[in-house]
């Protein structure tokens, strides 16, 4: 049985795109879901499993929503939504606050000493999301140290060093945007090295990185032993349209000027995978904390 819980807009409305659900009766963690790929259809979406993860008889999966149109009764061709009903974008409902960036790592830092994973995990896992132009890496090792000066210890680990080996990654060509965005990063690894440990009654040991994408070679890096209560930091982009059992997440948000000023025009081919981005998971409206870098000198974050 396959059982869904779509997220709501302020309007009672169901939004459309890729959401966490519960799912029962998987048969393993990363695949194999019972019913996955099926459409399930309910009162006023349809949603299709395309993946799964997690562990235990309850996985969380990705979904890709989509709305149904609605009876006839309820609303007749041509009707507008009044202008009270319309959402907003959430970064424009938000009232962010200006803010130093030494500051908005101990603000974190102090924040996170507070944090309890709700799975019973020892570990409380962060996540610290944006496009490499927003370093959201940068912050994450900003609040390492305000954790470490606190007597608090944390691992910062970076998705780049989990990328898929150059013959998987480019197999569709070196800009190839749809495997940039579903298949550059292996997200099985990241599962099998990084969280998997990480779980109520894991051993902590955890591979601070897998393959170098510049070498295109296994990092051979040791293991870190994280001590309980000891953080995962984890930085990179594209983090919350996956099912990582995250605590806490903070997305870097750029505008879309920002981005493509801040983006070597090299790479310009990926910003197609971040409109997808935008569209599909909204990190700005599903984050825990929300900062603005569109000055990287000033930025500010919703506290």
């Amino acid at each position: 049985m396959v059982k869904y819980v779509p997220r709501r807009g302020e309007n009672g409305q169901i939004r459309a795109g890729v959401r966490r659900v519960s799912v029962k009766g998987a048969r393993s963690r990363r695949a194999g879901v019972e019913g996955q790929g099926q459409v399930i259809v309910g009162r006023d979406v349809s949603a299709e499993i395309i993946e799964a993860g997690g562990a235990g008889p309850d996985v969380v999966a990705r979904v890709r929503l989509h709305r149904l149109p609605p009876p006839a009764h309820v609303r007749s061709p041509g009707t507008r939504t009044p202008p009270s009903c319309r959402r907003l974008p959430h970064h424009g409902r938000v009232r962010l606050e200006a803010i130093t960036w030494d500051r908005l790592g101990e603000r974190l830092a102090d924040r996170l000493l507070d944090l309890s994973p709700g799975d019973g995990s020892p570990w409380p896992r962060v996540a610290f999301d944006g496009a490499p132009a927003a370093r959201p890496g940068d912050l994450a090792e900003r609040v390492s140290e305000a954790l470490r000066v606190r007597g608090r210890p944390s691992l910062v680990v970076g998705t780049d060093g989990f990328m898929r080996p150059a013959s998987l990654r480019l197999e569709h060509g070196r800009q190839d945007v749809d495997s940039y965005y579903d298949g550059w990063f292996d997200t099985g690894a990241l599962w099998r090295e990084v969280f998997g440990p990480l779980e109520a009654g894991g051993t902590g040991r955890v591979l601070p990185d897998l393959w170098d994408p510049v070498t295109d070679r296994a990092t051979r890096s040791p293991y870190v032993q994280l001590p309980p209560g000891g953080l995962l930091l984890l930085h990179g982009p594209l983090l919350l349209r996956h099912w990582f059992p995250f605590d806490l997440t903070v997305h870097v948000l750029l505008s879309p000027a920002a981005l493509r000023r801040r983006t070597p025009e090299a790479e310009h081919w990926t910003l197609p995978a971040y409109e997808r981005y935008e569209a599909e998971a909204d990190p700005a409206g599903t984050a825990d904390v929300l900062v603005r870098a569109d000055d990287p000198r000033h930025p500010a974050w919703s506290g």
